[in-house]
């Protein structure tokens, strides 16, 4: 959105630090942040093991310090965005853990060096060494990024966002609704009654907060009935109060230093997830953007970047990150208050100790629908603020994070069954029809992969053929040096997939030079479904 207002009315606007509709936001936001500290909490205790006192007293201070300095942040840029341009509808970047990781981090790297070493603060400094190198791929990286967001369709920025929305965001929650349908479906019919429907509650109560309450009612109400709905447990409730303390995060400048006898395993998925990173970041302010809030895409990123090693360094092994979802909490009222509010909360539940009897009072399965409404939102919004002509380039940026998802659950289901596909074999996956081979190329790199398929596909439709071969031959270095279609970097890691990417660069270069192209014609984003229902 285009600012009308003039430099000297610009700067005598004192932009608003809270308004009515930054309630819904910071119980929406805040319960999302809420899931994955608890989420995180979890993985810490039940998966790695770490004790207790770990947990609470130094690592989840680390990780609450380290979320209030980003939300604020985040609350300051947009406070300085609106005071720029004189416009009380800024909308802060949501911004937290960075979810696929904080898997990535606990599987790949932390949990198999506990395991191998039979210490859990091994992995727990593996892991800290992990978050420092990608501060300072994220760092370096944000000087870059402004020049490959300019020459990037806006289809392949927001595809790749919306492949991501759709397989790690809505997929998880929609399964969990269903699992629990009476709460999960309930408080999902609240939500979007509010958000889409744009009914209001009672004195004006936030949707967030109606379906929580009901749910949590639901679950405690059919525990009096002895009917067990959402997990909830008086046992539960009575040991959270044990984690109550106090705590202020330490330097463990040690414990990074400590993990650099592991350089050689973190640096295999450390360099790969870093650009992973740059990628989701200009995807994410390339949202924003889209949704009207134009924030320095270098500036984001470079924080990023600052905040995770401040974290880092105080002993918290998860890297911060820009969320996805700008649209959806501004689409809900949410400015600027709601950012600091959040991690404001983050802080306080995180140095008193307060995560887990928050986890045993609300039922997970009355957040999940949050998290699929903002799934909802970053999916439609790749099809609503890119050209009706790129829709196809919008699927097939789809089809990669989908790939990565069907191979994460086949491996996470082997791994339960205790076996995994070397041992099943491939073969006799395919011969059920599962070609666990074409999803693991596929899937691996998943957002670079979505970001190169979608660029030459809208290069395509749009007739440019010269800078298609320049996506396509982009996707072929990365390939070859396996920054894509693999799981690890290395040296002509997948050849034959690079060289096919390198064989259509030719073809389209050859387009362009030689090729006879006629121009697509204005009126043919009107007409483009038109076109396609014909010719089927």
């Amino acid at each position: 959105m285009a600012s009308t207002a003039t430099p000297a009315s610009a700067s005598r606007f004192k932009p608003a630090l809270w308004v009515p509709g930054d309630w819904n936001a910071f119980f929406g936001f805040g319960t999302n942040i809420l899931v994955n500290m608890l989420t995180l909490t979890a993985l810490l205790r039940y998966v790695l093991k770490l004790p207790d006192d770990l947990v609470f007293g130094r690592i989840l201070p680390a990780t609450g310090l380290m979320l209030f300095l980003s939300t604020l942040y985040y609350a300051w840029l947009g406070y300085k965005l609106a005071k720029a341009e004189g416009r009380n509808t800024v909308c802060a970047l949501p911004s937290g853990i960075s979810v696929p990781h904080m898997f990535v981090v606990v599987f790949v790297i932390m949990l198999p060096i506990a395991g191998s070493t039979g210490d859990p603060v091994k992995g727990w400094e593996a892991g800290l060494t992990w978050v420092f190198v990608q501060s300072f791929v994220l760092m370096l990286g944000g000087y870059i990024a402004p020049y490959i967001k300019k020459i990037t369709p806006r289809a392949a920025l927001l595809g790749a966002l919306a492949g991501v929305s759709i397989a790690f965001i809505s997929m998880r929650p929609a399964l969990e609704m269903y699992s629990d349908p009476v709460i999960g479906i309930v408080c999902f019919a609240i939500l979007l009654a509010s958000w889409f429907g744009g009914v209001r509650y009672f004195k004006g109560l936030p949707a967030g907060l109606v379906a929580i309450a009901v749910g949590s009612l639901i679950a405690w109400g059919g525990l009096a009935f002895g009917v067990n709905l959402g997990g909830m447990s008086v046992a539960k409730l009575g040991d959270s109060f044990a984690s109550f303390g106090f705590s202020v995060p330490l330097p463990a400048f040690g414990h990074i230093f400590s993990g650099f006898e592991f350089l050689a395993v973190i640096l295999v998925t450390a360099i790969p997830f870093g650009i992973y990173d740059l990628v989701e970041a200009m995807d994410n302010v390339e949202s924003a953007e889209a949704g009207g809030d134009k924030f320095p895409t270098t500036r984001v990123i470079t924080a990023d970047g600052v905040i995770s090693l401040i974290g880092c360094c105080l002993g918290n092994p998860f890297i911060n990150a820009v969320y996805i979802g700008h649209p959806g909490w501004k689409a809900i009222g949410g400015r600027l208050g709601y950012s600091a509010a959040t991690g404001v909360m983050v802080l306080l539940l995180s140095w008193f100790g307060i995560l887990a009897l928050m986890s045993a009072l609300i039922p997970l399965v009355a957040i999940s629908p949050i998290l699929l409404y903002i799934g909802m939102l970053i999916g439609a919004q790749a099809f609503q603020e890119t050209p009706r002509a790129h829709a196809p380039a919008v699927i097939i940026s789809l089809i990669p994070q989908v790939a990565g998802w069907g191979k994460l659950m086949i491996d996470s289901a082997l791994g339960a069954a205790g076996t995994n596909v070397a041992t099943v074999g491939l073969d006799k996956l395919a011969g059920t029809g599962v070609l666990y081979h074409g999803l693991e190329i596929l899937g691996s790199g998943a957002i670079l992969t979505s970001l190169v398929l979608a660029g030459v596909t809208a290069c395509m439709i749009d007739r440019t053929f010269a800078k298609a071969a320049t996506f396509a031959l982009a996707g072929a270095v990365m390939t070859f040096f396996g920054f894509m279609h693999s799981e690890a970097i290395g040296i002509a890691r997948m050849p034959g997939v690079a060289l096919a990417y390198l064989g259509v660069a030719a073809l389209l270069y050859g387009c362009a030079r030689f090729g006879k192209v006629s121009a697509r014609e204005p009126e043919a984003d009107d007409m483009h479904g038109e076109a396609i229902a014909a010719s089927t």
